[in-house]
């Protein structure tokens, strides 16, 4: 009797560890996405500051529009509206593919949190 008390003892023993074991791999999961989530924030934060230059730019074309002719500096113009419009193109790219991710990320923890109570708990 006392030998089956002892095995019973030591596999809810290993059953502990090993639930220990996978609570501690969602976690080191969890924290993966968690790394990635700010480097699809980075990577948002960074569009949004690409998208600031060419915004920049039109606001001191549009301001000093009185102090030039159009027709006179349009080999300058069309070479600066070019590459601003390139840069708000990468900008709107950058900044909808951190959302996707981001969005992709926020439904995976989701999932992990289901699969755990003790992480669900941890993990707001």
């Amino acid at each position: 009797m006392e030998n089956f008390d002892n095995s019973k003892k030591s596999n809810s023993r290993n059953e502990v560890v090993v639930e220990d074991k996978k609570v501690v791999l969602l976690l080191h999961e969890i924290e993966l996405l968690m790394s990635e989530k700010r480097t699809a924030l980075s990577v948002m934060r960074t569009g949004i500051a690409i998208l600031a230059l060419p915004l920049s730019v039109f606001s001191i074309l549009i301001a000093t529009s009185k102090l030039y002719e159009i027709s006179n500096v349009i080999h300058f113009l069309i070479p600066v509206l070019t590459i601003s419009a390139g840069l708000i193109v990468l900008s709107c790219y950058l900044i909808v593919k951190s959302l996707s991710k981001f969005h992709v990320l926020d439904q995976l923890i989701g999932q992990m949190k289901k699969k755990s109570p003790a992480i669900s708990a941890l993990v707001k």
